[in-house]
């Protein structure tokens, strides 16, 4: 049975909701975690009249509210439905989740999904005239650099590898998007670059680094990290409906860590090696499907990518409830209780 996350976290799907007219939302990537627990708050939310759920399976989360379309991006002629879907509904507000959350052995099915897929969903949108589009992003697509600043803030340029699939499609998505919401047309884009999210819901590339037993990292450097909380993730976008708020927002718990502390905290052992060496050993064992991260990430174990928060505080009205130390203690205990539990499981031999 699944379990809203107003349920699992004690949200209150009334926190920080602005006054209007009722919104009809449509969200693409309905059945994964945040898409389930988002539909989930917007259901116990006075402000919601319809949501129209679409993804390649009904979410659990659904209730009276919504109605369900099984729906796949990857579809050539997905444009056209969607758009007969959104106008139908009489919908004002899409929210677009239909993203990976970490790295893919498939990137040709990955670039249509999420880069091609987005170019149909603004397009949908367009035809539809949808007045609000928002999507999540990443805080690393700014790029692990020596010469980052100590906080980054939404005007720097992003410099993610463009080599790296998983970067270059984010990187896509954010322009299509922004293209939609280009000034004077009488719509609004707001885009959520998120650190780093944790919590036992999330499968992304953190989860997985930070599941590892032997977790890699370089001789001589110690870059700070920053997390947002899964719970926060889905109270950011719930505010991103709320508010009317234009542009591009980073969203992270308060605070950083180094990364020796993360690893420290989240129950693995460091596994310092040379930078040559960490570039060679996730590229052979993501070649062998043994690193949950391939090599274009090893300059985020070098160099720090932490974004400026002030914004989407100040403009978007958005305070995260877990600082990025209390998000990556909460991963932590939940990793380390079904660890216990798998091992109280064991039959005795």
């Amino acid at each position: 049975m699944f379990e809203g996350i107003n349920e699992i976290h004690g949200v209150d799907p009334r926190r920080g909701q602005a006054s209007g007219p009722p919104r009809r939302v449509a969200i693409t990537g309905s059945a994964g975690f945040l898409g389930a627990n988002l539909i989930g708050v917007l259901e116990d939310s006075p402000r919601i009249e319809r949501i129209l759920s679409l993804d390649e399976k009904r979410p659990e989360s659904a209730r009276d509210k919504t109605v369900h379309h099984d729906i796949d991006l990857t579809d050539r002629k997905i444009e056209q439905k969607l758009a007969e879907l959104l106008s139908g509904a009489n919908i004002d507000t899409l929210v677009h989740l239909a993203f990976h959350d970490s790295p893919t052995h498939h990137p040709d099915r990955s670039h249509y999904l999420e880069s091609v897929g987005t170019m149909y969903v603004a397009g949908a949108c367009r035809r539809a005239q949808v007045r609000k589009l928002i999507l999540t992003s990443h805080t690393f697509l700014y790029g692990a650099n020596p010469k980052n600043p100590s906080l980054m803030t939404e005007d720097r340029p992003l410099y993610a590898s463009p080599s790296e699939p998983f970067f270059r499609d984010k990187l896509q998505a954010e322009r299509d998007a922004l293209e939609f919401g280009r000034p004077g047309r009488g719509r609004i884009v707001t885009i959520l670059r998120t650190a780093p999210i944790l919590g036992p819901g999330i499968d992304g590339f953190a989860t997985r680094y930070l599941s590892q037993d032997r977790i890699p990292s370089i001789l001589g450097f110690d870059p700070l990290w920053q997390f947002l909380h899964e719970s926060d993730a889905v109270l950011a976008l719930k505010r991103a409906i709320d508010a009317d708020a234009p542009g591009v927002f980073n969203v992270a718990g308060a605070g950083v860590i180094p990364l020796s502390k993360v690893i420290r905290l989240a129950g693995g052992r460091a596994l310092p090696l040379t930078r040559t060496m960490t570039h060679f050993t996730l590229g052979a064992l993501w070649v062998l499907r043994k690193s949950p991260l391939p090599a274009s990430f090893t300059d985020y174990l070098q160099y720090p990518c932490i974004g400026d928060t002030e914004k989407s505080r100040r403009l978007l009205g958005f305070i995260p409830m877990f600082t990025s130390h209390e998000a990556l203690l909460d991963f932590a205990a939940r990793r380390n209780m079904r660890q216990v539990e798998l091992l109280s499981e064991t039959p005795a031999t």
